[in-house]
């Protein structure tokens, strides 16, 4: 791959790829070239390879409705995948084993026993799995981020974490939608993720989690909106919302540390004056307070952003950013998050493990939860 572009092809050709990912790839096209596309539906397919056409540069894809057949084919390098959640483990495994490295929608898998299968079928060197993660790759997130870890803010003590989305019955009408074997979850898992994995990019690794969740509007097997409370390993305790239910909608971090609050307000995707950074009272520094305010660069959040790194993963032969054990954590905090709505009690980081029934399902089996043909 070193003198070639990366061949790169992409499962499900829905909203996520043409918006999120052929613009990922049309920004990295000296490096990543597109040459197959997988779809079930033919006439979308088709559709698809027109809309690629108009793009120069990307490549003409081959268009396939077997998976298996375009490995078999085209031993792509990347698999990108943008089908239903239900889907991703039996199609990572499936590139995995053929050789190509995968890049993956959130969530990648519905379980951690299915996470930890897909990781087992990893290689030293790969091909590996990351996730799409992409709130952690602009220039805000990298900024924060790095004066976080440096201590420039003082230490972390509170923060919040929202995601108050809104959506409605015609949603939640896709049969996929909203059931624990096919979403894997509600907005913890379908929605929040991505503010709750960049949550854990900021903060580190949490150590307890207790929690609430409700089906408080849609007639849905699993939660509209869910509450926690986490306290991390560096001392900070954050609370967590996840909601379909609002209608003024938001994503929001923020982060209350010692010497300055930093917070982001944004829906889908941020830019540098996403990010606010306020002094604390009395502060007069005024060449630290600048030094807060000023990233080098204004790069929005992106798919392009991550696929930068992934692609210079793939010369290397090392893991790409976004998977591995920090993939796992994020997923592990939502299994966390229902085993402690679900049960009551509060849960802490490394207990969930085989045998526990939420390792195997969010659901964790529990009674007022599980569908009936999973207890």
């Amino acid at each position: 791959m070193a003198e070639r572009r990366v061949r790169a092809a992409v499962v499900g050709t829905g909203a996520i790829i043409t918006v999120g990912h052929l613009p990922a790839l049309a920004a990295h096209s000296a490096e990543a070239e597109l040459v197959a596309a997988v779809d079930i539906d033919p006439a979308r397919l088709t559709a698809f390879r027109e809309q690629v056409a108009a793009v120069e540069g990307i490549g003409a894809p081959t268009g396939y409705t077997d998976l298996a057949a375009m490995l078999a084919t085209e031993r792509p390098d990347l698999v990108i995948l943008g089908t239903p959640p239900a889907l991703h483990r039996a199609q990572a495994l499936a590139a995995l084993r053929a050789g190509a490295w995968v890049w993956s929608e959130k969530p990648l898998c519905l379980s951690l026993a299915e996470y930890d299968e897909i990781a087992a079928a990893e290689r030293e060197g790969g091909p590996y799995i990351a996730v799409v993660a992409q709130h952690r790759y602009g220039s805000g997130t990298v900024h924060a981020r790095g004066l976080l870890a440096s201590g420039d803010l003082g230490a972390p003590r509170v923060a919040h974490c929202q995601t108050t989305w809104h959506r409605d019955r015609a949603y939640y009408a896709v049969p996929w939608r909203g059931r624990w074997a096919t979403e894997g979850g509600g907005p913890t898992m379908g929605h929040g993720i991505h503010q709750n994995d960049l949550l854990l990019h900021l903060l580190g690794d949490w150590t307890e989690i207790r929690a609430m969740a409700a089906r408080l509007v849609h007639g849905i097997e699993s939660e509209d909106v869910s509450t926690a409370l986490v306290r991390f390993a560096n001392g900070a305790v954050a609370t967590v919302v996840n909601s379909v239910l609002s209608p003024d909608e938001v994503s929001r971090i923020r982060i209350d540390c010692a010497d300055a609050t930093v917070e982001l307000t944004h829906l889908y995707g941020h830019r540098n004056e996403d990010w606010t950074y306020t002094p604390r009272p009395g502060l007069a520094d005024e060449a630290r307070v600048a030094r807060w305010r000023t990233p080098a660069a204004d790069r929005p959040s992106s798919h392009a952003a991550q696929l930068e790194g992934v692609l210079a993963a793939m010369r290397t032969g090392t893991r790409p950013p976004g998977g591995g054990a920090d993939a796992r954590r994020t997923l592990e905090f939502n299994a966390a998050l229902y085993k402690a709505a679900f049960t009551g009690r509060p849960v802490r980081a490394g207990e969930i493990a085989e045998g526990d029934p939420f390792y195997s399902a969010m659901h964790g089996n529990h009674p007022d939860w599980a569908p009936k043909e999973a207890q």
